[in-house]
């Protein structure tokens, strides 16, 4: 992911600066998306950071913002209200529009996500909204307020502690989210929706997340979260939010705008870079292919995706399969179907008699090949001989020069 934790600010509904972090994968994104977090949260809870970063990692660009009153943002948050919210969303998208590309993915969590729902109507060029422990009306965190609200109805503001922090509450919030159903919204979304919500939320009930899908029109989806709780507060339900959400909108975001700039990667180069999501977190990028790499959690890492040496058994595995059907297809051989298994470990050189190395310990790759389809012996035999011609095979046994420099 490209380093894009300058600040960056533009103006908010009500007149302040907001302040704002886009996150950018490597190669040009594939479309961006705008998250929205939840009830005096900031952009930088756990959730919405791992979520923005690993949606990175699969080629998407996000901008997560704090609303007015919150975090780095300008304003008094007794301000605001649940349509000065919406207002700051649509205000957010027009930023993407005007400096980079509409954003084509809405997502919110919690009270963002009714946000998100509210705002989806006024940014035409979003397809695909995807809501997280969202409730179905805004006027359910009234309940969050609930020994406060009759000092705010009497004195027209009170102070309330929500979740260790103190904020300004006015009647003009309370008024304002008893106006804001959420039915007619989600009614008129016409756009893709994906619901996501944990069965045992404690905040936010997954009645909220039925109300929401019975209301919402085709294609509409939802997932559930099984034991995560309302917050996402553990990785690995942040990190399955974004794999899940990635792939579903995928069908959706459609190819990217171009800016009449030549984007084209050059044609065999592989770019890695660091996530961040983990220790060890790695976005691939090959073309328009998106992989990850990872380092199981005994050593340290996330278990997201293949270990280098698993990828490069997959490289040599693959060419090995390529190879085989390219040979069995040139002779017409009735080869149905190849399956490559590989190992690597490190053993003594001195238990390998056919190695030049005596010393030491060195690389053993086993690779044990299946060959379905009705072949005789001679061509079994002689496809095991191809099998050792593939590229890959002959770059690991040959003598490989990597001249590696700095970057700019």
């Amino acid at each position: 992911m490209k380093d894009a934790r300058s600040m960056i600010r533009f103006r908010g509904a009500l007149g302040g600066e907001l302040a704002a972090r886009l996150d950018l994968p490597d190669t040009p994104p594939l479309a961006y998306a705008l998250f929205a977090h939840c009830f005096t949260c900031s952009k930088d809870t756990l959730a919405a950071a791992r979520i923005s970063t690993a949606l990175t990692g699969h080629g998407l660009g996000v901008l997560r913002f704090d609303f007015t009153g919150l975090g780095g943002s300008e304003g008094d948050f007794a301000n605001t209200n649940f349509s000065s919210n919406v207002a700051d969303l649509v205000a957010a998208a027009g930023w993407l529009r005007q400096l980079h590309q509409a954003p084509k993915i809405l997502v919110g969590h919690s009270l963002g996500g009714a946000a998100v729902l509210a705002a989806a109507g006024e940014i035409p060029e979003a397809t695909a909204v995807a809501t997280i422990g969202a409730p179905y009306e805004p006027a359910h965190v009234r309940h969050l307020l609930t020994g406060a609200v009759p000092e705010i109805e009497a004195a027209g503001e009170a102070e309330v502690e929500l979740a260790g922090r103190r904020f300004r509450i006015k009647k003009q919030f309370l008024d304002d989210i008893a106006r804001r159903g959420g039915q007619d919204a989600i009614a008129r979304l016409r756009k893709a929706l994906l619901v996501f919500h944990s069965p045992r939320d404690t905040t936010v009930s997954i009645d909220n997340a039925a109300q929401i899908f019975m209301a919402a029109k085709h294609p509409k989806s939802f997932v559930s979260l099984d034991n995560a709780d309302h917050l996402l507060t553990h990785r690995r339900d942040a990190e399955y939010v974004a794999s899940v959400l990635a792939a579903w909108a995928s069908r959706y975001v459609g190819a990217p705008e171009s800016d009449g700039k030549p984007h084209a990667a050059e044609p065999g180069a592989v770019t890695v870079s660091e996530t961040h999501e983990g220790k060890f977190t790695q976005a691939i990028s090959a073309g328009a292919h998106r992989l990850r790499a990872d380092e199981p959690a005994s050593f340290g890492g996330s278990d997201t995706g293949p270990s280098p040496y698993e990828l490069l058994l997959a490289a040599l595995g693959a060419c090995t399969s390529m190879t085989l059907r390219m040979y069995a297809d040139q002779k017409k051989w009735p080869l149905s179907r190849v399956s490559v298994r590989l190992t690597h470990n490190k053993v003594h050189a001195a238990d390998c008699m056919d190695c030049e190395t005596r010393e030491g310990r060195i690389d053993r790759i086993e690779r044990e090949i299946e060959l379905a389809g009705e072949l005789d012996e001679s061509q079994r035999a002689r496809l095991l001989e191809i099998a050792n011609k593939c590229p890959v095979h002959r770059t690991l046994h040959s003598e490989v020069w990597i001249p590696t420099r700095l970057a700019g």
